[in-house]
């Protein structure tokens, strides 16, 4: 198994920010800008955590990133972690749209950068990607069946093993179950899809169980599922209009993934150009059970991009 130290976060030269994103101002997003460790920089690498994490979970692969000579952007995207938890907007287009706000408007950054997303995180760096081409250099996403694609609407939308996809689009039923055991209920997901149990520790589902206990914090992450209906008109529509997205794309897998088996096949779909990286010793928390070999598989791609 990879070794992690657990209990030590190289977060020294990482600088906290808040921005608004809406005309009325009342959603603010927070993100972690991590500068590039050396000059000149080699361009801008943007983070979008899984649910149920937040930016907490790039925790092991930010510096490395940074140290590499990239500025690593990590938001919580609206309804997680230190972001506001609004009651509607968690269609993918919106929320990768906040994130195109808080880059290329709040921060000022007007070059193209590099997008990761891993879980939910995934579907919204593909919605960044087919609706912000001109702001996206390459894209990694995965670890996510997309809505509107052929895997999950063939099989993953309705598959037992993803049980939770149906049962978190129910209206009010999950809130009032998983009311006072917002711990019990996440520690399930990072349980069942991690390969090294060392990646996420007691002290970790603490830090998250805390941040979903929030008010409004699981609505707003079952509001991302309910959203499922409408993401998949938004990409099957995208795609029909303006054909496969010409970003480079690559699809991020950990290697003991169950989702692995789908992400070659729906990056293609939808995607012209589309690559593989595999995240070794790995299931589902890639950048968690395994930092080094996710931080290896992320710089391998985008260099051939820069």
């Amino acid at each position: 198994m990879p070794s992690i130290n657990p209990t030590h976060i190289d977060d020294q030269h990482w600088q906290h920010g808040f921005a608004f994103v809406d005309d009325a101002r009342e959603v603010r997003i927070h993100y972690i800008d991590s500068p590039a460790a050396s000059k000149p920089e080699k361009g801008t690498l943007l983070l979008i955590h899984g649910y149920p994490n937040t930016s907490y979970q790039w925790r092991h692969v930010i510096t490395p990133l940074s140290k590499a000579g990239y500025r690593v952007i990590a938001p919580d995207y609206r309804g997680a972690g230190d972001s506001s938890h609004p009651r509607g907007g968690y269609d993918k287009v919106t929320v990768a749209d906040d994130l195109y706000k808080v880059v290329h408007d709040h921060l000022g950054i007007k070059d193209k950068i590099h997008v990761i997303g891993q879980d939910i995180g995934g579907m919204i760096a593909h919605s960044y990607a087919t609706w912000h081409p001109d702001h996206t250099k390459s894209v990694m996403w995965g670890e996510c069946p997309l809505p509107g694609s052929t895997p999950y609407e063939s099989g993953f939308k309705t598959s037992p093993g993803m049980w939770h996809f149906t049962f978190q689009q129910q209206l009010d039923l999950p809130e009032m179950l998983t009311q006072d055991r917002e711990r019990m209920y996440i520690k399930h997901f990072y349980d069942r899809l991690c390969f090294n149990p060392t990646g996420i520790t007691p002290r970790d589902v603490d830090h998250y169980g805390a941040s979903f206990a929030q008010p409004g914090a699981m609505r707003a992450g079952f509001d991302l599922y309910r959203a499922f209906p409408q993401d998949a008109k938004d990409n099957i529509a995208k795609l029909k209009k303006d054909g496969k997205c010409k970003v480079p794309a690559a699809a991020l897998s950990g290697e003991m993934s169950l989702l692995r088996e789908v992400a070659d096949d729906q990056t293609k779909e939808f995607y012209e150009s589309a690559d593989g990286v595999i995240v070794s010793q790995s299931g589902h928390w890639t950048a968690e059970e395994n930092p080094h070999s996710f931080v290896e598989g992320v710089l391998s791609f985008v260099k051939k991009h820069d």
